[in-house]
C-alpha cells in the first residue's frame, strides 16, 4: 500500500483504492495529525477526568467561563450554505452502493452519508463508502441486486445535498499508522473525503459538508474548526468553504451549544437533537448514581419526557438565536409493506413526532427509510410553506436551566421484563450484524445502528449496577440477564432457522457479555467490537 516514511498504511488493497488514498490525501493526514493530534488525546483525556467527576458526585452545569458569549447578543454563524438553505427532509444511511443511489434519490433535501454509527469500520467500508461518493458526484455509480434490479441516479436537480459523517473523536483507524500509532477515525474519513471529493462537491455549486458526532465540549468543537482551516489551506479552497452541523448527542454537549456554535461559527450549519446516543449518554455519564438517573426501559422514553423536552427546546432556541439550523432527531420506524395494523400505528407517532417538532421550530427532521421522506416532507410543509425554514421563529418564550435538562427522575415510564428482553434481543442481533460488516440493521420494524445498540447494553449495565427491580418485584442481575441471553439467542435462532450464523452470533454473546456485564463499563461498545474484525 502507498505511504509515506511517516505513515504507514496496512490495509489490504483492493480494486480502484488508489483513487482514495492519493499522495494528497495521506499528506493531508499526516499534516492533520502532526498539528492536531496530542489536542485529540488531551480533549479525550479530559473526557475521562469529566466522567470520573460525575461519577464521583459532581454535577454538569453552564460553564462560567463562557459566559460571555453565551450573553452577547451580537455574534452569528456564517451565512447558510449553497444546498443547505432548505433542509425540511434528511435520510441518513451508510455509503454501500444501493444505499448511496437510493438516498440521493429519495426526495429528501439532504443525505447524511454515514461512516459512523450507522456504518460498520471495516477497512473495505471505508474506503469503497469513499469511493461511492466520488462515483455519485462524477455520475458514473450504477448497482444492479441479485435479482437484477437496477438502479441509476436521478436528474441532479432532484438529488440530496451530501452531508458526510465522519467517526468520534474516540476512534481510531487501525488500519492507518502514524509513526507507528493509529491515526485518528475522524481525521482520517474527513481528510479522504477532503481530498477526493471537497472540488467535486464545488464544482457541483455546493461545497464539502459535515456532521460532526459524539462531541462532549467546545474544545472539540474548536479542535474540527482548526482541522477544517488547514484542510482548507493545504487544498486552496477559501476558509469558511466547509460547513459542519454539530450533533446534539452528548449531555455534556447540551450544556455548550452556544459555545459549540461560537467555535464553528465561520463553518456551522446549525446543530441536530441527536436523541438516541443522547439517551445513551445521559445513562452513561450518570450510570452510577443511583436511581435519580435510571431511565425506563428505552421503547418508553419518549421525546415528550421532561428531560427531553428541555434539551430540544434549548436547541431551537439557541440555533435561531445564532441564525443557525436547529434539526430534527431520527424516524427510526421502516415501513411494513405486510402488517397494515403495525404500519398504521408506527406512522402515527412518526406523524407525531415531526408535527410535535415542526410546530417547536425545528427547520427540517431525519428519516432512516426512503417512504417516511414523503410523510416528513408533507408535515413539514404544513408549516413552512414555501419558506425554506424555520430561522425567525426564535422561541423567545423557551427558558430552560441546568436543572430541567438533568429531570431525568422525572421520566414516566416502567422497566418490564419485556423490556429487559428488547435490550438484549436488539442488543445481540444488532452486534451479529455489526460484527459481519452491517452497521444498520431492521430489527424489528425499526432501523438499529450503533446508537440504539448502545442504549439497549448501557442500560442492562446500569440496572444490574443500581439494584433495579422489574415491575413484577424481579432483581435485574447478571444470573438473571445471562439466563435471558439464552432464552432470546434460542428465538433468534428459531426465527433466523437456516441462515442462523453460530460463530458470528457466539461473537455476538461475547461482547455483550463484556459492555453489559462486566464490571467495568465499556465508553463505548465499538472500540471492542472494532478490535474483533480485521
Amino acid at each position: 500500500m502507498p505511504g509515506t516514511e511517516r505513515i504507514e498504511i496496512t490495509g489490504p488493497y483492493g480494486d480502484r483504492y488508489d483513487e482514495i488514498l492519493t499522495p494528497q490525501a495521506i499528506d493531508l493526514i499526516a499534516a492533520l495529525h502532526a498539528e492536531l493530534g496530542p489536542r485529540r488525546s488531551e480533549l479525550l483525556a479530559a473526557r475521562r477526568r469529566r466522567q470520573a467527576q460525575l461519577s464521583a458526585g459532581a454535577m454538569l452545569d453552564f460553564l462560567p467561563e463562557t459566559q460571555s458569549i453565551r450573553d452577547d447578543p451580537s455574534w452569528r454563524v456564517a451565512p447558510l450554505a449553497p444546498g443547505l438553505v432548505d433542509r425540511r427532509v434528511e435520510i441518513t444511511g451508510p455509503t454501500d452502493k444501493k444505499m448511496t443511489i437510493n438516498a440521493l434519490n429519495s426526495g429528501a433535501n439532504v443525505w447524511l452519508a454515514d461512516f459512523e454509527d450507522a456504518n460498520t469500520p471495516l477497512w473495505d467500508n471505508m474506503i469503497t463508502g469513499q469511493l461511492n461518493l466520488k462515483d455519485a458526484l462524477d455520475r458514473t455509480i450504477d448497482y444492479a441486486s441479485d435479482e437484477g434490479k437496477e438502479y441509476a441516479l436521478g436528474p441532479d436537480d432532484e438529488l440530496a445535498t451530501i452531508v458526510v459523517r465522519p467517526r468520534g473523536w474516540h476512534l481510531d483507524e487501525k488500519h492507518i499508522l502514524i509513526d507507528g500509532k493509529r491515526a485518528s477515525g475522524s481525521l482520517v474519513d474527513f481528510a479522504l473525503y477532503m481530498a477526493t471529493s471537497a472540488q467535486r462537491q464545488l464544482e457541483a455549486g455546493k461545497g464539502p459538508y459535515f456532521y460532526l458526532a459524539k462531541n462532549e465540549s467546545h474544545l472539540e468543537a474548536r479542535l474540527w474548526n482548526d482541522a477544517f482551516n488547514l484542510a482548507q489551506d493545504a487544498l486552496g479552497i477559501p476558509r469558511g468553504t466547509i460547513r459542519a452541523t454539530v450533533l446534539i448527542e452528548t449531555i455534556p454537549a447540551a450544556f455548550e451549544m452556544e459555545e459549540i456554535l461560537y467555535e464553528l461559527r465561520d463553518h456551522s450549519a446549525g446543530l441536530n437533537a441527536g436523541r438516541w446516543d443522547y439517551l445513551f449518554s445521559v445513562i452513561k455519564k450518570f450510570r452510577t448514581r443511583g436511581r435519580e438517573f435510571v431511565l425506563p426501559e428505552r421503547n418508553s422514553v419518549t421525546m415528550t419526557a421532561p428531560f427531553m423536552r428541555a434539551y430540544t427546546e434549548l436547541l431551537v432556541k439557541t440555533c435561531h438565536r445564532r441564525g443557525a439550523h436547529a434539526m430534527g432527531g431520527m424516524a427510526a420506524f421502516i415501513p411494513s409493506r405486510r402488517d397494515a395494523e403495525v404500519n398504521a400505528k408506527a406512522m402515527a407517532k412518526v406523524r407525531e413526532d415531526k408535527t410535535r417538532e415542526s410546530q417547536d421550530g425545528f427547520d427540517g427532521s431525519w428519516v432512516a427509510h426512503p417512504d417516511l421522506v414523503p410523510l416528513c416532507q408533507e408535515i413539514f410543509d404544513g408549516v413552512l410553506g414555501t419558506n425554506p425554514n424555520q430561522l425567525g421563529k426564535l422561541r423567545e418564550d423557551v427558558s430552560v436551566t441546568a436543572q430541567d435538562l438533568l429531570a431525568v427522575s422525572k421520566t414516566p415510564g416502567v422497566i418490564t421484563e419485556a423490556g429487559l428482553r428488547n435490550d438484549i434481543s436488539v442488543a445481540l442481533q444488532y452486534l451479529a450484524n455489526w460484527l459481519g460488516g452491517n452497521g444498520a440493521v431492521a430489527i424489528f420494524n425499526l432501523m438499529e445502528d450503533a446508537a440504539t445498540a448502545e442504549i439497549s447494553r448501557s442500560q442492562v449495565w446500569q440496572w444490574i449496577h443500581n439494584d433495579v427491580r422489574l415491575d413484577d418485584g424481579t432483581l435485574v442481575t447478571r444470573d438473571l440477564v445471562e439466563r435471558l441471553i439464552d432464552d432470546e439467542l434460542s428465538k433468534i435462532r428459531a426465527l433466523t432457522g437456516e441462515d442462523f450464523d453460530a460463530e458470528r452470533y457466539g461473537q455476538a454473546v461475547a461482547l455483550f457479555t463484556e459492555v453489559a456485564l462486566a464490571d467495568d463499563f465499556a465508553d463505548f461498545l465499538t472500540i471492542p467490537a472494532y478490535e474483533r474484525m480485521p
